[in-house]
C-alpha cells in the first residue's frame, strides 16, 4: 500500500513540475510578446491558458485520489493539501499571464510611450519565484520556500517604480495616458504573480513545517 501511495505522490510531483514548466512557460512568452509585439505568440499564450486549467483538474483529481483511497497520515496529508492549494494559485498566474497577453494583441499597433525596462524585469523575477516555489516542494526546501517569500519584495519594489513613472505620463500628456494606464495594469499583473509565487511558497513552508510562515 505504502509503495502505491510512494510512487502517486511521485507523480503529484511530477505535475506539479509540469504545470509550473508551463506558466513560466505562459509568463516568458507574455513578456516576450509584449516587447516585441507579436501578435502570434500572445495569442499562443491566450490559447495555452487552457492547458493549465486542465493541468489544475488532473491534478486535482489526483490529490483527493490520494485522500480518499490512501488515508494518508499528518506529514503526507499536509503535502497533499498543500498542493492543492498551490495549483489554485498557479492556475492564477496562467489566467494573468493571458491577461497580459490580451492588452498586448490591444496594444500591437501602438508606439510605446517608452522603451520597458522594469516591467521584463518584473517578468523575470516572478518566472524566478515560480520556479524556486515548485522546487521547493518537490525537494522539501524549507530555505528555498523562505527565500521565495522574502524575494516578492523585488517585485513590490519595482512595481512601485513602474507606477511612479507611470503616473508622471498620465499627468503630463493626455495622448499617452490611455497607454499608460494599460502598461500600469499589464505591470499589476506582474505583480500579482509575484503574490501567487509568495502563497505557494507559504504553502510549501506549512507543508515542510506544519505551521504558517510568519514575517519576523
Amino acid at each position: 500500500m505504502r509503495s502505491r501511495f510512494d510512487h502517486d505522490l511521485e507523480k503529484l510531483n511530477s505535475e506539479l513540475i509540469e504545470m509550473g514548466n508551463l506558466i513560466e512557460s505562459s509568463i516568458e512568452a507574455a513578456v516576450t510578446a509584449l516587447k516585441t509585439k507579436n501578435v502570434q505568440l500572445a495569442n499562443r499564450v491566450v490559447e495555452g491558458d487552457k492547458e493549465v486549467n486542465a493541468m489544475e483538474r488532473e491534478i486535482e483529481d489526483l490529490c483527493l485520489k490520494l485522500i480518499l483511497q490512501q488515508q494518508p497520515v499528518a506529514r503526507d496529508l499536509r503535502m497533499i493539501s498543500a498542493a492543492l492549494k498551490m495549483i489554485t494559485d498557479m492556475e492564477r498566474i496562467g489566467d494573468q499571464a493571458s491577461d497580459i497577453s490580451e492588452i498586448t494583441i490591444r496594444l500591437s499597433n501602438e508606439k510605446y510611450l517608452k522603451e520597458l525596462v522594469h516591467i521584463p524585469q518584473m517578468a523575470d523575477a516572478t518566472i524566478k519565484m515560480v520556479r524556486d516555489s515548485i522546487d521547493a516542494f518537490v525537494k522539501r526546501d524549507i530555505a528555498l520556500a523562505e527565500s521565495v517569500i522574502k524575494y516578492d519584495d523585488v517585485v513590490d519594489n519595482l512595481f512601485d517604480v513602474v507606477k511612479t513613472e507611470l503616473i508622471g505620463y498620465i499627468r503630463n500628456s493626455t495622448d499617452s495616458s490611455e497607454q499608460a494606464i494599460d502598461f500600469m495594469m499589464i505591470a499589476k499583473y506582474f505583480e500579482r504573480i509575484g503574490d501567487h509565487a509568495q502563497n505557494i511558497a507559504e504553502w510549501v513552508y506549512y507543508a515542510i513545517k506544519g505551521d504558517h510562515y510568519t514575517q519576523e
